[in-house]
């Protein structure tokens, strides 16, 4: 049975979540997208909210366990204050997330404390290839197995946060099943590329990663012997990029609203004419339908059950609904949607970016 009423404590985390980006993320976007990065202060705050180790097991520092429902609700908040300073606090869940599903005691043990620690952590992963048709199940880089030890070899793109990162979980085939490995920065091998510049979530510093017969031991396998299964992590993403979606489109929708309300032609506020009411609503239809098939998902994922499927079709969804909701918003300003005195131009720009960031996002 399914139940739309938020725990007290899921509550509270959306509340808090929203404050945080009402107050520190809204006044702060422009200028991170103006510098091509997040600045260290509002970095700090953000990893302060604990929404990571909310998620991780009390015995590893956390003081939680994963919920792919909560992370979606908490995910709708952040993508309303801005998707490209959320993507980049959110970067150390791509290597958490997946150790905290997949990872073996020892690996647990020797890492996720990491990631409940009082400093932002320098972690990424390493999934996207630059190639035409990326498929995350049919991986160009290759892991071969010797003796002892794994050699990866292969090119990645759209790697967040590289420059800095210490620990990369880097994607391969292994005999043609994709499997995760955990490589430091330092192995020989591993270079970082060039900065990869996207056309929105400017704020999110992503860059090439080459791998060069990087040699890692069998130990770095995520999961050991058991390795991972890619779809369940593919699902984690899917419901997490909707539920951002879902904020990026809400955030277009209630500004295009307001100023429909407010703009005077001819006599009366353009909110009253036909073609921009029916507009706005079904942006609304829109937006409310995507957030169901998130949760949904999400709801389904939490149960044990399996949520290929629900996650493709809501991730899908919010795709093409993030794109028209706010391609709707930059109509309804008309001309001044199109100049950055108002952000819905900026918001356009990223709500076209959701179809290709596939592993940008677990939480």
């Amino acid at each position: 049975m399914y139940a739309f009423d938020m725990t007290t404590e899921q509550r509270m985390l959306v509340e808090t979540v929203h404050r945080f980006a009402e107050q520190k993320i809204r006044p702060a976007h422009r200028e991170a997208e103006e510098a091509k990065g997040v600045n260290r202060g509002l970095t700090q705050a953000g990893w302060e909210l604990g929404l990571l180790p909310g998620s991780l097991d009390a015995q590893y520092g956390g003081f939680g366990e994963h919920s792919a429902l909560t992370g979606a609700l908490y995910l709708e908040e952040l993508g309303w204050g801005d998707v490209g300073v959320s993507l980049y606090l959110l970067t150390p869940n791509l290597v958490a997330v997946p150790l905290a599903l997949f990872g073996s005691k020892e690996q647990k043990e020797r890492y996720l404390p990491h990631f409940c620690d009082e400093q932002f952590p320098n972690a990424t992963a390493a999934l996207v290839e630059p190639v035409l048709q990326f498929d995350p199940a049919e991986l160009a880089a290759a892991a071969v197995k010797r003796d002892d030890h794994y050699i990866l070899n292969g090119q990645k793109t759209f790697v967040p946060l590289a420059d800095s990162a210490e620990l990369f979980l880097v994607y391969a085939s292994e005999g043609g099943i994709t499997q995760a490995y955990l490589v430091e920065r330092d192995t020989p091998g591993l270079t970082v590329g060039q900065r990869v510049t996207m056309m929105g979530a400017q704020a999110l510093p992503v860059y090439q990663l080459h791998l060069d017969d990087v040699r890692i031991p069998t130990e770095s396998r995520l999961g050991g012997a058991r390795g991972i299964r890619l779809n369940r992590l593919l699902t984690v993403s899917r419901i997490g990029l909707g539920a951002l979606a879902v904020g990026q489109a809400r955030a277009a929708y209630e500004y295009a609203l307001a100023y429909a309300k407010e703009r005077v032609a001819f006599g009366e506020p353009i909110a009253q004419r036909q073609s921009i009411a029916f507009m706005l609503a079904n942006m609304r239809i829109e937006i409310e339908a995507t957030r169901l098939m998130v949760w949904e998902a999400a709801y389904l994922f939490d149960q044990g059950q399996d949520a290929t499927k629900a996650a493709a079709l809501a991730k899908q969804m919010a795709d093409k609904m993030v794109l028209e909701v706010t391609d709707g918003a930059v109509q309804v300003l008309g001309g001044h949607g199109y100049v950055r005195d108002h952000p819905v131009e900026l918001w356009l720009r990223n709500g076209r970016g959701f179809a290709t960031w596939d592993g940008l996002l677990m939480a």
